[in-house]
């Protein structure tokens, strides 16, 4: 993972992990390391959970 890539539990918005998403799939060039896919699958878990915080907030 990169150094900067960190999940200390701390809650981000979906709008943030999705920037973070797609930073790392333009950093890639659109082909995933095995070590990238990781920090991809753990940063698609966290938006989900932020989506469903901001869904559960709104209603």
């Amino acid at each position: 993972m990169s150094p900067d890539f960190t999940f200390s539990g701390s809650v981000r918005s979906a709008a943030a992990l999705n920037e973070q998403i797609r930073a790392l799939w333009m950093r890639s060039g659109g082909s995933l390391s095995a070590q990238e896919r990781a920090e991809y699958e753990l940063l698609v878990v966290k938006w989900a959970e932020a989506i469903r915080g901001e869904v559960i907030e709104a209603a």
